[in-house]
């Protein structure tokens, strides 16, 4: 159905050196009418998925968050920052976070991890605490299929680099809007040229050794944290 809907490269050669295009040949075009796991292409479970890919001066290429379920995907509040995924479990275990904060965990991107953690554990905490829907969470990090809330993660560039995400202080307003596809950090911009002049990269968490060789190659979030770009 992808394929037929043109959402699929059917020329992209697959691991049996047919195309995508050839190896779905037998496929049937629509799903079996006596089971409801696979749905026709013009009756979806909803209108649109659950991923949205948010744009702003917080992440100029882009970001995703997840906003099935959600009953508002929007939230402005004050920033609550981390450097690390254990900064951030700390002060949640502390009962530091309140509703209506947006927390900020950083540097844990495909550079500044290396290799983009997933932050389950923070969003699990806060929902045990029953802040799932009154917090905001962004990332340079990542999630898994069981995250669930107004989490954004993949924010690009990352912190590590010097992304907007790295310029945040504790206290300032961000915006997540998931009907806008809108992520904001609400600084002006001759606050942030500043604060840019001024930060500079904390040490890498590796300096040897594979993580370290990554973190030289790897590149940004937004185009899949691949390492051979180049070729």
């Amino acid at each position: 159905m992808l394929l037929n809907h043109g959402l699929l490269h059917g020329d992209c050669i697959t691991i049996t050196g047919r195309t995508l295009a050839e190896e779905l040949t037998p496929i049937p075009d629509e799903p079996a009418p006596n089971q409801e796991v696979i749905r026709p292409w013009a009756k979806p479970v909803y209108a649109q998925g659950h991923l949205a890919i948010l744009k702003g001066n917080l992440a100029l290429e882009g970001c995703v968050a997840k906003i099935t379920g959600l009953k508002n995907p929007s939230i402005t509040g004050p920033a609550r920052v981390f450097d690390s995924e254990v900064e951030a479990m700390d002060a949640i275990m502390a009962r530091k976070i309140k509703a209506g904060d947006v927390v900020v965990i950083r540097y844990e991107g495909p550079k500044g991890g290396p290799g983009m953690q997933e932050m389950l554990a923070p969003t699990s905490a806060l929902i045990g605490q029953g802040l799932g829907e009154s917090i905001g969470l962004i990332t340079d990090g990542r999630f898994s299929g069981g995250t669930w809330g107004m989490v954004v993660g993949h924010v690009a560039p990352e912190a590590y680099v010097g992304g907007t995400i790295a310029l945040i202080e504790e206290g300032d307003s961000i915006t997540i809007d998931a009907h806008r596809l809108l992520i904001q950090l609400n600084v002006a911009d001759d606050e942030l040229a500043q604060r840019r002049a001024a930060w500079r990269p904390p040490p890498p968490r590796y300096t040897r050794g594979l993580l370290a060789k990554y973190r030289r190659l790897v590149s940004t979030a937004s185009i899949g944290a691949i390492t051979d770009y180049g070729e």
